[in-house]
């Protein structure tokens, strides 16, 4: 569907996709959980897609005008299927999903994806930090109207999680390791409970109990590990599921295409990068998450996550290089200084890291022959220029 807004949510991009799966799954009458807009299933599905096999409405069903007959359900997220069949499983009870991993590892993307497939849509999200507060998590006040009409439910300004639990839907906590932990601890007895209390409400007003469908994905970067340590008590309330980097070279250079080419289609741009220079991308960036290569070669890591997250973002930038300025420099020629944009964040020794890999990896690699690797070696003086 098209949309003008700069990056429209999953319930919007992939709204045609919903749409068919929900018609599916009435004309196949699989069980799913009281709350939920599709089955676990489907669910599954709409994440890990059908590599490319239409699925197919029964002959005689009657769908809503718009919705297709048969369709392939695009892959949305590189990882294992049962890594995300966990994960439904684990919403569909009473325990909340935390998912951690590196940073870059589409943690926040799968959260979305899971909230737009199980509540239709995923906008009840709470963005963790060192400033939030329990308000953010339980509710605050319009403090004209108090001050104005005292405690009422005119006044009261719900949270997002007021709101999942009124209308049985999904809640996104993002960074949750980065709010303080008197402020984490606000989710122990909301996901014990499944009950909001207002005390300054009377009667029905003061308690909010969670209808069904109800509960909360969280997402923690193994970064931060430590900024603000979940209590044993909180992380009880939660199955943890780790997200790792993408395990196959292929099918990252596949994302990293994918996403860098919708990226660009948002701005009428084309990615007019080399499947050959896409590759050299993705190999430099496993080589230095990894700290070997796939020779078995060591290499010695920098201190900042070189995650697929980032590796789009080079591969974007390169993408609208060439097609604002054809002119003046090939994709590759701007591997280097973008390399080096993504090491050189938390430490100024990860420059020399960056230079010791050029001269052991990429001039061996450069010595066995390959045209595109001798040429990259051969531009090593950018990242001393910079």
């Amino acid at each position: 569907m098209s949309d003008d807004r700069q990056s429209p949510p999953a319930e919007i991009r992939f709204a045609d996709e919903l749409a068919f799966l929900a018609a599916l799954d009435k004309a196949d009458d699989l069980p799913k959980p009281a709350g939920w807009r599709l089955s676990p299933r489907r669910v599954v599905e709409f994440i890990c897609g059908t590599d490319g096999e239409k699925l197919k409405l029964p002959k005689g069903t009657r769908t809503p005008k718009g919705v297709e007959k048969s369709l392939a359900i695009t892959e949305k997220f590189v990882g294992e299927r049962s890594t995300i069949e966990r994960c439904v499983v684990t919403l569909a009870g009473e325990r909340g999903l935390l998912l951690v991993g590196e940073p870059g590892t589409a943690k926040s993307m799968l959260s979305e994806l899971l909230a737009a497939a199980v509540s239709g849509n995923a906008d009840l999200t709470i963005q963790g930090t060192a400033g939030a507060s329990e308000d953010h998590f339980r509710y605050a006040w319009n403090y004209a109207l108090l001050l104005a009409q005292g405690p009422s439910e005119a006044a009261l300004v719900p949270s997002p999680i007021m709101i999942g639990m009124q209308e049985g839907r999904l809640v996104r906590v993002e960074e949750v390791t980065r709010c303080l932990p008197e402020v984490q601890d606000a989710l122990i007895s909301l996901l014990s409970e499944r009950r909001l209390m207002v005390p300054e409400l009377s009667g029905d007003a003061g308690s909010v109990f969670a209808k069904p469908g109800f509960n909360i994905i969280a997402t923690a970067n193994l970064r931060d590990r430590g900024v603000s340590e979940m209590s044993a008590a909180l992380k009880r309330r939660f199955n943890f599921e780790v997200i790792p980097p993408i395990s196959s070279h292929e099918r990252e250079v596949a994302l990293v295409k994918s996403q860098a080419t919708t990226y660009l289609e948002t701005g009428g741009v084309d990615l007019a990068v080399d499947d050959g220079v896409l590759d050299i991308l993705v190999t430099a960036f496993r080589d230095l998450r990894e700290g070997r290569t796939s020779e078995g070669w060591s290499v010695e890591k920098p201190s900042t996550v070189m995650s697929t997250a980032e590796a789009v973002a080079v591969a974007t930038s390169m993408g609208r290089q060439s097609a604002y300025f054809p002119s003046e420099q090939d994709p590759l020629s701007l591997l280097p200084g973008l390399l080096l944009g993504v090491v050189l964040k938390d430490e100024a020794q990860d420059r020399g890291r960056l230079l010791a890999y050029w001269d052991s990896v990429i001039k061996r690699r450069s010595e066995d022959g390959s045209r595109l690797w001798k040429r990259l070696f051969e531009l090593r003086r950018e990242l001393e220029e910079q």
